[in-house]
């Protein structure tokens, strides 16, 4: 019996809204990495709909964060207003 290697995962093109969500939490201490993996995503979530205030969208993302989450929120309105980002 053998086995396959993993699939590989194909990056974001640089300009995407997907790249930009990740790495507005990539910085961000958090217990697990899958938190900022759903962190990600739902900052994704919010760059593309925008119906929620920012506040509600960490923390509704239930990530185990290890730095207070206002910390957490002013880190991610940082980056993304460094970016061109309206808020």
């Amino acid at each position: 019996m053998t086995t396959k290697a993993p699939s590989t995962v194909k990056p974001a093109p640089p300009e995407s809204l997907e790249k930009l969500a990740h790495d507005s939490v990539a910085g961000i201490p958090v217990e697990d990495p899958h938190d900022l993996d759903r962190l990600g995503y739902n900052m994704f979530l919010w760059l593309r709909n925008r119906r929620d205030p920012l506040e509600s969208v960490v923390r509704a993302s239930c990530v185990r964060l290890r730095i207070s989450e206002s910390e957490a929120l002013d880190r991610i309105r940082q980056y993304l207003t460094a970016h061109g980002v309206s808020l």
